[in-house]
């Protein structure tokens, strides 16, 4: 008898100790570890935000760098300006009455944003940036009107001349042109793009 209530007296002193609960050191330790996760994986996902490209302003920025370097290598690449007579059978830069021998307009007047004197010629574009010349967003070619939702990007173009070199070590120097544009945007975006043209004339 004396055996059977001990039995029931440790049983009992058994589930107090097992109903027990956490202690208020335990809690606050607890809560603190948990507080410390959850800022940790808001700071990732703030971090994550911050320094990743927003999809729709990603899609607007290689919307403009396309269509900018489809306008760049649809322009001529002659020996010389094509308003010049003599661009479609000049084989030399001495041929030309205004050569196209070097980087950026030729004329000096000339202007992407001019609809009398506009950039005719791949070269025209070396330097080229958007905003700047006129143009306080990103314009269409032939007129400095800014285009409405576009303040937030901004384009520029890199024209280098690398014939001589692979894949076009056949050809002068002069004869193959870079074309590089790149356009930054909101969120961090950034695209580039990087494309080739070859003088054709007098081969038209």
């Amino acid at each position: 008898m004396i055996k059977k209530n001990n039995q029931t007296h440790k049983t009992t002193i058994h589930s107090r100790k097992s109903n027990r609960g956490f202690s208020l050191v335990e809690l606050v330790v607890f809560i603190v570890i948990v507080t410390t996760a959850i800022a940790g994986v808001i700071g990732a996902l703030a971090w994550m935000s911050g320094h990743s490209a927003d999809p729709l302003a990603r899609k607007q920025a290689i919307a403009i760098a396309e269509s900018l370097m489809q306008e760049i290598q649809q322009m001529p690449f002659t020996f010389c300006d094509p308003d010049d007579p003599n661009a479609a059978s000049a084989v030399g830069y001495a041929d030309c009455a205004t050569s196209q021998n070097g980087i950026g307009p030729r004329p000096a007047g000339e202007s992407r944003y001019n609809p009398i004197n506009p950039f005719d010629n791949v070269a025209d574009y070396g330097g080229f940036t958007m905003p700047g010349g006129g143009c306080a967003s990103i314009c269409r070619i032939g007129s400095n009107v800014s285009i409405p939702g576009l303040a937030a990007y901004n384009a520029a173009v890199a024209i280098a001349q690398v014939g001589g070199t692979a894949p076009f070590a056949g050809l002068p120097a002069d004869a193959v042109l870079s074309i590089v544009v790149t356009v930054n945007g909101p969120a961090n975006t950034r695209i580039s793009l990087t494309g080739f043209k070859v003088r054709y004339a007098p081969r038209v």
